[in-house]
């Protein structure tokens, strides 16, 4: 539904959104008005205390406000459960009642000041329960009108008075201006939206340097925030239900697929390894991945002892192994590495946690089980990480012996040459190669870390061509096509089930876009109803709603043209509406294609996609392509699988499976990896 409009602005609540607020008041009310009535029964013609008038008069008068406040919310529930997302017709009354429950606030407010000074200055004399019974309802009524005073500074929109585009039941002609004047009317809500986003961003920011770069950063994470729903009128709660319709279309989708076929060879790389193999080293460098994270994620994975653990060497001055290291601000972080990785102390290279906007930690070690010099970059784990990750537009890549264009996200690119800076000019590879000059490179990382590790491998692997680099869960839009194709050559990238973050592009955003915009306009149920089916499908599961999408295949032919509900939710000189009007994707992309880095192995729930919370969970691996990567899938799994914690314990679960295999295919002895990995 568009954005109801009151007080002549728009906010950001629509007119079927005030179901569930409504119902809660209603119950409250009707509760105080039971108590009310209650506490007037007993004592009718029983006020006999000082100021028991006054009291009589307060209660009838507070039980006749309660019963029109109860008969409005009535009415605002019932109506504001009318027609559907995209069919407001039987809601038109809705801001009327809007009004009239807002100037009830008035006599509400002038009631609850009464009884207070009546509390205050005539209650002498009467009953606990008479003065409890006005104590009750001055606070009930001052707490509801502070939660009104909050709800309304929540669904204030300050861009409510700059929004594009005309009333939906203007006329077409007013509705379709002129392309100039479209143009320069968006443009002015653009701008008015990227300042009020960086003033947010500043805001939350406020405890960082503003230098260059963070002032650089908060820009175009603005641009970047402030455009993407700009050319619609959706509001939160409208996204909210086109998700859960989303989401359990895809999972009814997924029922009656095929299942794919699992390939024990990387499909593009004629110089990998069998799967197994590429599992166990995934599963090895994965441990090292994590350990970046340093004392957080340690005590995270080991909550009953890993503070234990670390309690001892953290107070302990390590001062002058520090400055042997090369670390900065390391605190208990060496101390949880060493823990984590199985390493000595001397095994170290360099550690660094320095942690600023485009600089990243990592740190370089000597794995001499598999005899190579480790660099371990870190994922997010700071505010000034989330913003190398929102940091999302591309910048030019050069790299040596690849035709065809290279760019990459801009923030992780800035990383990676921050990294790849260290390492280099530094001579930190150049000592670790002095120590073991016949050991191989090898690159890790998760997350934000897999994305620098990739372009770093790229950076380096014309002075480094036996390297190796394993990606896990990396950023979806990273690098561009040729890039890409490129690293497959030494670039394993590891994702779990539907991991949200390797799915995460400009372009998967923009189609997930269009894909709501088509689920909300296209269902012929009540906000409300699909809000509570979705929330109990997701706590619950059940068979997935038959409500008609436009997903279904036997329906894809009639939906080539957006359909008029569509039109109404969008500015008419929009990308999204050129792109709806045409095909699922848009002719002419705003944003440059990123891909995820190299050969991709994808683990997945081996088993019914709901099962007993205490069931174990089995996974299979397989070779997967870019190009299964293209669509965001809600699932409740979208952000646990991203953890690293659970992306290793995965890792493991596949690697037992083999292991088994081997044992009941009467192989001598397990791998020895794989014993050390357990």
């Amino acid at each position: 539904m568009p954005a109801m409009v009151v007080f002549g602005r728009r906010w950001r609540i629509a007119s079927d959104d005030l179901v569930f607020p409504g119902a809660f008041e209603l119950f409250i009310r009707a509760v105080w008005w039971i108590v009310t009535l209650v506490v007037y029964t007993n004592h009718k013609g029983r006020f006999d205390c000082q100021g028991g008038t006054y009291l009589h008069n307060y209660l009838v008068v507070l039980l006749v406000l309660l019963g029109v406040i109860i008969l409005t919310l009535c009415a605002i529930v019932y109506i504001s459960a009318q027609g559907t997302i995209m069919n407001p017709g039987p809601r038109r009354s809705v801001p009327a009642l809007v009004y009239l429950r807002a100037l009830l606030y008035v006599p509400e407010l002038v009631w609850a000041c009464l009884g207070a000074v009546w509390v205050s200055d005539s209650s002498t004399g009467c009953k606990p329960e008479e003065v409890g019974a006005v104590i009750a309802a001055v606070v009930s009524s001052w707490i509801i009108l502070l939660s009104m005073a909050v709800g309304v500074l929540v669904v204030f929109d300050p861009l409510g008075s700059q929004r594009p585009g005309a009333p939906p039941d203007a006329p077409r002609g007013v509705r379709d201006l002129e392309s100039s004047e479209s143009s320069q009317l968006f443009y002015t809500a653009h701008t008015v939206a990227s300042r009020v986003w960086e003033s947010r961003l500043r805001l939350l920011c406020c405890c960082l340097p503003q230098d260059n770069n963070h002032r650089a950063a908060f820009s175009s994470i603005a641009q970047l925030v402030s455009g993407f729903f700009l050319d619609t009128d959706l509001v939160p709660s409208d996204i909210a239900a086109g998700l859960a319709l989303l989401h359990q279309e895809q999972d009814k989708m997924e029922h009656c697929r095929d299942p794919d076929e699992v390939l024990s060879h990387s499909p593009s790389s004629p110089i990998r390894e069998d799967l197994e193999v590429e599992l166990e080293k995934a599963a090895h460098f994965m441990k090292f991945a994590a350990a970046a994270y340093g004392w957080p994620l340690y005590v995270y994975s080991n909550p009953l002892t890993g503070l234990c653990k670390l309690s001892g060497d953290c107070c302990r001055s390590r001062q002058a192994e520090y400055d042997l290291v090369g670390g900065d601000s390391l605190g208990c972080h060496f101390t949880s590495i060493l823990q984590s990785t199985g390493l000595q102390y001397r095994d170290f290279i360099h550690i660094s946690f320095h942690n600023q906007i485009y600089e990243i930690p990592f740190y370089v070690a000597l794995d001499h089980k598999r005899e190579a010099v480790l660099v371990a970059v870190r994922g997010t784990l700071s505010l000034k990480d989330v913003l190398t990750d929102l940091s999302a537009e591309c910048e030019n890549l050069s790299v040596e012996g690849v035709s065809g264009t290279c760019y990459a996200h801009k923030g992780i690119s800035q990383a990676a040459h921050y990294i790849y800076k260290r390492l280099v000019n530094d001579g930190i590879l150049s000592q670790a190669f002095n120590i073991a000059p016949e050991y191989k490179l090898v690159i890790c990382g998760h997350s934000l870390g897999a994305g620098a590790a990739s372009l770093l491998a790229v950076l380096l692997r014309s002075t480094h061509p036996t390297l190796q680099c394993y990606a896990f869960s990396p950023p979806g839009g990273l690098m561009s096509k040729a890039v890409a194709d490129y690293s497959k050559q030494f670039v394993v990238s590891v994702v779990l089930g539907k991991d949200l973050v390797p799915r995460l592009s400009i372009p998967n955003m923009e189609d997930l876009k269009r894909r709501l915009l088509k689920m909300v306009s296209n269902c012929s149920k009540p906000k409300y109803k699909i809000l509570m089916r979705g929330c109990w499908y997701e706590l619950f599961g059940g068979a997935p709603d038959d409500f008609p999408t436009e997903l279904e295949n036997r329906r894809e032919e009639v939906l080539n043209q957006p359909l008029l509900g569509e039109e109404s939710l969008l500015v008419q000189r929009s990308n999204t509406y050129q792109s709806l009007s045409s095909d699922d994707s848009p002719a002419h992309p705003t944003h440059l294609p990123l891909y995820l880095p190299g050969c991709i192995l994808h683990i997945t729930e081996d088993g019914p996609a709901r099962r007993h919370c205490f069931a174990p969970v089995r996974y299979r691996a397989e070779w997967s392509s870019e190009t299964s990567f293209r669509n965001v899938l809600i699932s409740p799994r979208m952000v646990a699988d991203h953890m690293p914690d659970v992306v290793l314990r995965a890792l493991l679960s596949v690697l037992s499976v083999y292991w088994w295999r081997d044992v009941f295919c009467d192989v001598s002895s397990p791998n020895e990896d794989w014993q050390n990995a357990i």
